[in-house]
Order: structure tokens, then sequence, then C-alpha cells
């Protein structure tokens, strides 16, 4: 009996057209076997063998763009050695709506919208019994990551988050081996910059968001990977000065500090307004600082430079995703850019297949529950940002900052004409 997990991948942006549909174009050619040895889960090679997998619907906010994406799709399938039918195009306000309707046993919605739009989908496919792998963040509110959380268990779902810097082999090195060298952390800064095309043209939804809650959370959710300890306090500022000059009302940069039950304090600092003349697609890294010792991990320059006459010098990171050339010389699409999708992928493969517990899946992919402890960060940062913009504006400084508990999320505003205390969220974090 033939053995299938039907996709269907709602937002086709930067990120959903290019690393989720060259993934599953992979998967819908190969198979899932030959990515498991990079997440050291090759025990299951065998168990996925021949499970099929197909990609049967795209979903955009036009329609021309998911026939774009469509096509697409068809030529990273191609040659095949298999040929289902190709992925049928939706489009619209909420077109993961008429997917669910069209597809009743779908097994996987990708959630790849932008970051203030994922929460409406990822409920909707919960409640027709259908898994989730969603790119980050989860989503921007507390209460929306909650209430995820709450049907995921009910459904018996896996909502897969895409926290693909915890695949990185430099990270893998520092969680499993450096972080024990350095010691209790002390202090750290996590850092990456984007390119200003970014907010300025590619990204329509900019005023919705800013830099930290966009790219922030891969590095929220990596300091939480590598100690699994809870914030605490937060404060946050952000300045307006690059993108107001086009007509933008986003902020170009956000700085926000976390500090943490263990005692450690990471600095996270974020823009989306690099110039094109940068060497790199993106600026990022950090650093930490041990009671015996510090590690510092720089991800965009990792040795690889070159130039040449009218091109400038240039560096690439070749870790995140590249393209290896098979014998028919078609690409195969690798990378820790991959891997994270590909970890979320065999949760739902291993509960579907084999039976397991959502349970015991739970400890291979970025998880909804470890998903809440970034939303909580990234909701709290929002406010206390905007506050602290306000306040400096009229010359009263930045002093307000956000306290983590049992008793959920306050925000403590010396500013306040009421209450000091102002709490947002009352359940624990």
């Amino acid at each position: 009996m033939e053995r299938t997990i039907k996709i269907a991948l709602v937002g086709a942006g930067m990120f959903g057209g290019d690393v989720h549909l060259r993934a599953y174009a992979d998967l819908q050619r190969f198979g899932i076997a030959g990515q498991l040895a990079r997440l050291g889960l090759d025990q299951h090679s065998r168990d996925f063998a021949d499970v099929k997998f197909e990609l049967v619907a795209v979903a955009t906010r036009s329609q021309a763009s998911a026939e774009r994406v469509a096509t697409q799709f068809n030529l990273f399938t191609q040659p095949a050695t298999r040929n289902p039918p190709p992925p049928r195009t939706y489009s619209g306000e909420t077109p993961w709506r008429d997917i669910l309707r069209d597809f009743p046993d779908l097994d996987v919605l990708a959630v790849a919208t932008p970051d203030h739009l994922h929460t409406q989908p990822i409920l909707a496919a919960l409640n027709t019994g259908v898994h989730v792998i969603s790119e980050k963040p989860l989503c921007l509110d507390i209460a929306e990551a909650d209430q995820i959380i709450e049907l995921a268990r009910a459904k018996n779902r896996v909502v897969a988050v895409d926290m693909h810097k915890r695949y990185d082999p430099d990270h893998l090195r520092i969680r499993d081996d450096i972080q024990k060298r350095i010691g209790e952390p002390l202090y750290g800064t996590a850092y990456l910059e984007e390119p200003l095309e970014v907010s300025a043209s590619t990204f329509k939804w900019v005023e919705s968001s800013d830099p930290f809650s966009y790219v922030g959370p891969h590095w929220v959710d990596l300091i939480w990977h590598y100690y699994r300890s809870k914030p605490v306090s937060l404060t946050a500022v952000g300045q307006k000065k690059r993108l107001v000059r086009d007509g933008i009302n986003a902020y170009d940069a956000v700085q926000v500090r976390v500090d943490f039950a263990n005692g450690m304090s990471i600095n996270f600092h974020n823009n989306w307004i690099t110039p094109a003349d940068f060497e790199g697609p993106v600026n990022q890294g950090h650093e930490i600082v041990g009671a015996d010792g510090k590690v510092e991990s720089d991800q965009q320059y990792r040795g690889f430079r070159w130039w040449n006459a009218g091109g400038g010098s240039r560096t690439s990171n070749n870790h995140f995703t590249r393209d290896v050339k098979r014998p028919d010389g078609s690409p195969a699409y690798v990378g820790y850019g991959v891997d994270s999708l590909i970890a979320g992928m065999v949760a739902i493969c291993r509960m579907k297949f084999l039976n397991e517990s959502r349970d015991a899946v739970a400890e291979i992919y970025p998880t909804a529950e470890d998903a809440r402890i970034v939303v909580a960060i990234v909701h709290a940062a929002r406010i206390v940002r905007d506050l602290n913009f306000k306040y400096l504006s009229e010359g009263k400084g930045a002093p307000v900052t956000a306290r983590f508990g049992a008793d959920g999320i306050t925000i403590v505003d010396p500013h306040h004409s009421g209450q000091v205390f102002q709490q947002i969220y009352r359940q624990p974090i």
C-alpha cells in the first residue's frame, strides 16, 4: 500500500518561494531518507524509504504569483521518475480555507505568510486535523501562541517552527561542546542585520512588523535552545530614521536586552537597512562570555571570500543552503536551512506511519512550546520598545521594562499616569 504525505504551501515570498518550495521539490522527487543523516535521524531511513511526498497546492495573495510558483516547482521536480499532478493554485485573502476544503486528506500545511498572518492558517489547519510547519516567528502575540499550543494538543497534531539556526553546524558544536567548556554563561550579544532591500521593497508589510520581530526570533530561540533558561526581564529601544525618508513608518533597527533565570544577559541587535554595497547577504553572528571562557561565532564571514572586477568583494554562507550537482545535472538542495523543515516532517512521519505519540517525537524538532518563549519575548519587546521610543522623543529617557514570571508578563512603566505595573498577560511564562 502506497504511503504518502500530502503538503500544501501557503505563502511563497522570499522564504516560502525558495527554501520551502525547493525542499518539498526534493522530497517529492526522492523522498526523505537521503536527508536524515544530517539530522542524526538516519535510524529512520528504512522506515520512511518508501514514503512519497506530494506538494498538492500552493497559495499566495494573487493568482498570477501562485501560478508562477507552481510553474517553478514543476521545474524543480524535473526530470522526475514519478509524475504526480502539478500543485493546484489558490489565491486571495484566506486561500488556506479553500485548500483545507478541497484536500480533506491533507497531511501538512506549510505556513510561510508574512509574520503577522501566521495564526489564522495555523488554527484552521489544526481544526481540520492537519499538521503544521510554520515559518518563524510562530506568531506575534503570546495569547495566540497559547491558543495554538492548546489546539495542537487537543487535536494531537505537530506544529513545527522553522528555527533553522539550531541546525547550523557551528551552533551544534557550541550546543554540544563549547558551551560546556566556557562555564556558566554571563552575558552575550546576537545580531542579524538584513539588507535595506528587504524592508524598502521586498516586503510590503514592514509597518506591521520590525527587524527584531522578523529575524530576532532565530537568535532568541538559539539561546533558549542552548540553555533552556526562561526570561525574567527585558528592555528594548528602536530607531526610525532611514525608512521614514522613503515614506515607510517602520523601525530601522531594534535593540533588546533580555535577562534570563540562569543569570545571563543577552543583547539582541537587529536592523533591516544594511546598504546593498555590503559584501554578504546579511551580517550576522553571536558571542557568549562564560565564567571560564568565551565563544565567538561569525555567521557572515566564515573565511570564504572572493572579488572580481565590477563585483566588489563578496562573501557567501555556503552552510545555509547550497546546490549539490547530481550525475544528471540537477541540483540537490541541502543545508541547515532545509534541515529544520525536514526535522518537522520526520516528526509527522513518525506519528502517521509508526503510530508514535506527539510527546515521543517532540524532542526532534522546534516545537510550538519552544516558540512560546520566543513569542513572549517578541510580544513584550514590541510594547516596551514603543513606549521607550515615545518617551525618548519627549526627552524622558527609556525607563520602561518588562518582567516575566509565574504571574505572566508585566510592563513596568514609571511614566504611566496610573499604575506603574501593568499586566499584559496573566498565564505563567
